[in-house]
C-alpha cells in the first residue's frame, strides 16, 4: 500500500460544523468531509479492492464510496489530518489478512484427567447415599 498516491486520490470537502465555536461555528466551515473513490483507485490493485469492499462492506456507499467526516477540532487543518490518519488506519487495517487457524487435538493427558475428575466426583455422591442394606 502506498500512502501517498492513496492520499493524493483523496476529496475534501469543508463543510460548517456544529459544536463548539460560537459566532465562529456560522462563519467557517471547519468541519472535513472525506470522500475515496475505491472503484476509481488507482494506487490499489485488484485484489487489495475486493479485500477492502468485503471488509468494509458496511462503511461503503452503494457506488463503492467511503466517507468520513471530522468536526473534532475548531481548526480545518487538524480536522483534515484527524481524518486522514483515520481513513489509513482504517485502510491498513482492512488490507490485513488474519492467519487461518490450525485445528489441534484435545491432548490425552487433558482428556484422561477430565474423566478421572469426573468419576472421583462421582464416587464422592455416591458416597453420600444412604446405604443399601
Amino acid at each position: 500500500m502506498e500512502t501517498e498516491k492513496i492520499v493524493a486520490e483523496l476529496n475534501f470537502k469543508a463543510v460548517r460544523s456544529s459544536g463548539p465555536g460560537g459566532q465562529n461555528v456560522n462563519k467557517v466551515s471547519s468541519k472535513i468531509v472525506l470522500t475515496f473513490d475505491l472503484n476509481a483507485s488507482q494506487a490499489l490493485n485488484d485484489e487489495e479492492k475486493t479485500l477492502i469492499e468485503t471488509k468494509l462492506a458496511a462503511k461503503l456507499t452503494s457506488e463503492n464510496l467511503l466517507i468520513l467526516n471530522c468536526d473534532e477540532d475548531r481548526s480545518q487543518l487538524k480536522n483534515k489530518a484527524i481524518v486522514t490518519k483515520r481513513f489509513l488506519d482504517l485502510i491498513e487495517k482492512a488490507l490485513i489478512i488474519p492467519k487461518k487457524r490450525k485445528a489441534t487435538k484435545v491432548p490425552k493427558a487433558v482428556v484422561e484427567k477430565r474423566l478421572k475428575d469426573k468419576s472421583a466426583v462421582s464416587e464422592i455422591k455416591e458416597n453420600r447415599k444412604k446405604p443399601k442394606l
